[in-house]
């Protein structure tokens, strides 16, 4: 429930956020969602790091904060953690598979859908 909860405000937040930044940027750039991954990502990096190592809080909250609220408000924060994880665990190799694999297919599986929804 917490994750679903917390899902669901991130998502409304991202939703904001990604309509609000483009009325002072412009429309020619997606600054909303750019500024999302961005801000989503500086947050998962700084609530697990003072999360783990500086304040100790119960695991149910800090499910709502990351996987629920941050994981709505943009999956990239997430991808970027699992890469930093990888990289301080000197996984060099997985880190660069994960990134490279991550980019490359999910953009060719966008294309791949939208071609495929194209069809339909």
């Amino acid at each position: 429930m917490l994750v679903f909860a917390g899902g669901g405000l991130g998502a409304a937040l991202r939703y904001w956020l990604s309509g609000v930044i483009p009325r002072f940027a412009g429309t020619d750039f997606p600054y909303g969602i750019f500024t999302v991954n961005i801000l989503g990502c500086f947050l998962i990096g700084f609530f697990m790091s003072a999360l783990e190592e500086r304040f100790l809080i119960a695991p149910s909250l800090r499910i709502f904060l990351t996987i629920g609220i941050l994981g709505g408000f943009t999956t990239f924060s997430s991808f970027s953690y699992e890469t930093i994880s990888l990289l301080r665990d000197a996984e060099i190799f997985k880190a660069s598979l994960y990134v490279i694999g991550s980019v490359s297919l999910c953009l060719f599986g966008t294309y791949i859908g939208s071609a495929l929804g194209k069809l339909i």
